[in-house]
C-alpha cells in the first residue's frame, strides 16, 4: 500500500477531530476528538518513519500515546468534578467552576 494513502487518512482523521473539537459542546466528545487528532498525528509519525527507514517517528508516537493517556486521566477527573457539581458535561459550564 502506498504511504501517501496513510497520510491522506491521517489528514482526514485530524480534520474530523478538529471539527469535533470546534463544533461539539459535550466535554467527553471533545476529549474523544482530541484523542482522534493525536492518533492521526501518530499515524503520520509512523508513516514518515517508515518512509525514511528509521525508528524516530515510532518513538515519538509512543511518547505521544503516553502523554495522551495522562491527558485522559486528568481530563476525565475534571469532567467527573464538573458533572458532580453541575449535573452536566457541557463545556459551556466549565467556566462556572471558578472559585
Amino acid at each position: 500500500m502506498n504511504p501517501v494513502n496513510y497520510l491522506y487518512l491521517a489528514a482526514l482523521l485530524f480534520t474530523i477531530g478538529a471539527t469535533g473539537v470546534l463544533i461539539r459542546r459535550n466535554a467527553i466528545v471533545v476529549f474523544m476528538c482530541v484523542e482522534l487528532m493525536l492518533n492521526a498525528c501518530n499515524l503520520a509519525f509512523v508513516t514518515f518513519s517508515r518512509l525514511h527507514g528509521n525508528l524516530d517517528g515510532q518513538v515519538i508516537a509512543f511518547f505521544t500515546m503516553v502523554v495522551a493517556a495522562a491527558e485522559v486521566v486528568v481530563g476525565l477527573a475534571i469532567i467527573v468534578s464538573l458533572f458532580r457539581t453541575r449535573h452536566s458535561a457541557s463545556v459551556d459550564d466549565a467556566s462556572l467552576m471558578k472559585l
